[in-house]
C-alpha cells in the first residue's frame, strides 16, 4: 500500500497557501495556453480556464503575497494570447 496520499497531505500542511495557489494558477494558465495552441484553438475551453484564473487572482488580491504581480502579469499575457487567437 502506498503512503502517497499521506505524503500529499503532509506536504500541503507544510506548504504556504500562497505557493499552492500560485502553482494552481500557473497550472490553469498552462491549460489555457495548451487549448489556445491547438489547431483550431479551443476558444470556449480557454475562455473558461482564463475566467477561473482571473477570479482566483481577483479574489486573492493582495493576499496572494509577494508574487501577486507575477500572477497578474501571467494572467494578462494569456488574456492577450486569447484575444489574438480569437481575432478573425
Amino acid at each position: 500500500m502506498s503512503d502517497e496520499p499521506v505524503d500529499d497531505i503532509s506536504a500541503l500542511r507544510n506548504a504556504a497557501v500562497t505557493d499552492v495557489l500560485g502553482a494552481h494558477l500557473f497550472g490553469l494558465i498552462q491549460l489555457a495556453a495548451v487549448r489556445l495552441g491547438e489547431s483550431p484553438p479551443r476558444l470556449e475551453d480557454a475562455a473558461l480556464v482564463i475566467d477561473v484564473a482571473a477570479a482566483l487572482v481577483a479574489a486573492g488580491g493582495e493576499r496572494l503575497g509577494e508574487h501577486r504581480e507575477l500572477y497578474r502579469n501571467a494572467l494578462a499575457e494569456i488574456q492577450q494570447v486569447y484575444v489574438r487567437a480569437s481575432a478573425p
